[in-house]
């Protein structure tokens, strides 16, 4: 299964492509799509959806596994990353792709087996996974892969296969 796990934002959106088999993980890609800050919002936003278009057109994943949006105290930012996860969400639907959300929390369950690991234990693990010399340097891209690995976990286990072919 190829999965492309994204870690949405209008200022960076992380992403990368795994593919997931028998329980391991290999990178195909990861990355981020950058978005200038003198550019007008909605240009921004063309950028993100034209490089996701481009993205899942190359990889032609099976499951987009992206962040579930959180409000935090800065609501015009939340608003702009809702904008922003919306144009991702537009793509991966076009796309005919399979798209799943997960919280932060299930990420570093999935991933370290805790749901209260810290930022560098989650990148430690990621890392070994996917047996990488060393991470990429933008978080967001870290937490990207992360994504897919927790995707990469929930869609290997019995009780989510058994949840979606409607036998519960």
């Amino acid at each position: 299964m190829v999965i492309l796990g994204i870690d949405p934002g209008y200022a960076i959106v992380g992403y990368g492509v795994i593919e997931a088999k028998n329980s391991r993980y290999r990178p195909l890609e990861h990355g981020a799509v950058t978005t200038k800050s003198t550019q007008d919002f909605n240009g921004r936003l063309e950028v993100i959806y034209n490089s996701m278009e481009a993205i899942l057109q190359r990889w032609k994943p099976d499951a987009v596994a992206i962040e579930k949006l959180f409000f935090n105290s800065n609501q015009k930012t939340a608003i702009q990353v809702a904008e922003a996860r919306g144009v991702i969400l537009l793509a991966a639907q076009k796309a005919g792709v399979s798209i799943s959300e997960y919280t932060p929390l299930q990420v570093k369950q999935a991933v370290t087996g805790y749901g209260q690991a810290q930022k560098p234990q989650v990148m430690e693990m990621t890392k070994r996974l996917l047996c990488l010399t060393q991470m990429p340097k933008l978080d967001d891209t870290c937490d990207a892969l992360a994504m897919a690995i927790c995707h990469g976990q929930a869609a290997g286990s019995t009780l989510r296969r058994t949840m979606l072919s409607g036998r519960m």
